[in-house]
């Protein structure tokens, strides 16, 4: 049986499997909380990308935000991807991963002085540059160094994705991007500063997005934006339209990434931008689907308002139910034959807020393993150490292969940069 949202997470009989390995085994193989990835299906995802801009000057980069972990990024090196970075952190990761800093989009709104002095050192690709005041920082760095920072402005241009406000990165009302309305001047004034490149034009309007209007809506304003700019004598290079493409948790039909990507290229045609570099930033549909988390039941403790199912994963695991109230399956790893009751599931740690999954009906025993489903995306790479819980192991499945790629945190990891004071 097949779960919503991947080939590659199934049962197989009454046992769940990731690809050919069973849950439940590689659990008691490296312990709970544990974190499984299929390999297979990044590589089928990132395919789906190339194979549907094939014929195009293009470049599919991975937005690592969304699972930063090495072996993860490797996999997307190993794929021909490239990569969208928001930190000089995720710039130290992707390299540390074998990433070419040639095929590296330097996004976010923050970017500080040693971050930029460090890309251009590396020499990333591009510069998405969200704000007037980063343009004049990043001009004086780029001089000081005597090196060019290759820019694109990352547009906003009011276009509501339809999707939590937390993720909706589109509207005025946001924090990214330069407005549409002094996008052109903003280009001007860069094509003037020393040390600028203008390079192309930056859209991403928010993420977990499950329809295609939004995206022609906001490509549309672009395209708009790239006519008005080129009027003025200036030439955009590459269009870099962003990622943001939604996966199925529950019963969301986004769609799959080449009918998204052929209906983007339909209009970039018939508006007469076919000759331009194509740049997307996909990041959760590239692993959203491709990962559990499974973790044991500690306890089932009854109520009168509500049953608890009580795991050894919490919310410094897995955050995105707490922050978003995100709806995330979670199935056992091995069904029972018995009448399931509606349970809360619930983490160890002392906050009301730390739950995983409200109301599902669940068979379950306390030592039984439970797997949150979709678990690739905004998980691990969200994770923290809230309560002094060391982060999780993780594991990534290849066929019948597994590998340990990131080992359990030990406490003594947790304050292992940390001082005492001196006695007095």
């Amino acid at each position: 049986m097949t779960l919503p949202g991947s080939t590659h997470v199934a049962y197989r009989g009454d046992t769940l499997f990731v690809e050919d390995c069973s849950v439940a085994d590689l659990a008691k193989r490296f312990g709970t909380p544990l974190y499984v990835y299929s390999q297979t299906a990044m590589r089928e995802a990132a395919s789906a990308w190339q194979r549907a801009l094939a014929g195009r000057d293009h470049l599919v980069c991975y937005a690592m935000k969304a699972n930063s972990s090495l072996a993860v990024l490797q996999t997307f090196v190993e794929a021909g991807c490239g990569f969208d970075i928001v930190s000089g952190g995720e710039l130290e990761r992707v390299l540390a991963a074998g990433a070419d800093a040639r095929k590296v989009v330097f996004s976010g709104v923050g970017k500080t002085r040693a971050e930029m002095q460090r890309a251009l050192q590396v020499g990333v690709l591009c510069f998405n540059v969200e704000s007037e005041a980063e343009l004049d920082v990043l001009s004086a760095v780029a001089s000081a160094s005597g090196r060019t920072a290759r820019v694109s402005l990352r547009v906003n241009p009011d276009v509501d994705a339809g999707t939590h406000p937390y993720i909706s990165t589109g509207l005025k009302a946001n924090k990214f991007g330069v407005s549409h309305e002094r996008a052109v001047d903003v280009y001007r004034r860069a094509a003037a500063l020393p040390g600028i490149e203008v390079a192309g034009i930056d859209c991403h309007i928010g993420s977990q997005i499950t329809e295609i209007g939004p995206y022609l809506d906001a490509l549309d304003r672009v395209l708009d934006l790239v006519d008005a700019v080129e009027a003025t004598g200036l030439r955009l290079h590459h269009l870099d339209l962003g990622g943001g493409l939604g996966i199925t948790y529950t019963d969301e039909t986004p769609p799959a990434a080449d009918a998204l990507v052929e209906a983007l290229l339909q209009r970039i045609d018939e508006r007469g931008h076919g000759h331009r570099r194509i740049l997307f930033e996909p990041g959760r549909s590239m692993v959203g689907n491709a990962g559990v988390l499974a973790s044991e039941v500690l306890y089932l403790k009854p109520g009168e308002a509500k049953n608890f199912c009580i795991v050894d994963a919490a919310m410094n695991d897995l955050v995105r139910p707490a922050m978003y109230q995100a709806w995330m399956g979670i199935v056992a790893c091995r069904l029972r034959n018995e009448a399931p009751v509606t349970y809360d599931v619930v983490g160890p740690i002392c906050e009301s807020g730390d739950w995983l999954g409200r109301d599902r009906a669940l068979a379950v025993q306390a030592g039984d393993l439970l797997a949150v489903l979709s678990a690739g995306a905004y998980c691990m790479s969200m994770a923290g150490n809230y309560n002094s819980r060391g982060r999780a192991a993780e594991v990534m499945v290849a066929g019948s292969q597994s590998w340990l790629i990131r080992e359990r945190e030990q406490p003594s990891e947790l304050f292992r940069g940390e001082r005492l004071l001196p006695k007095r």
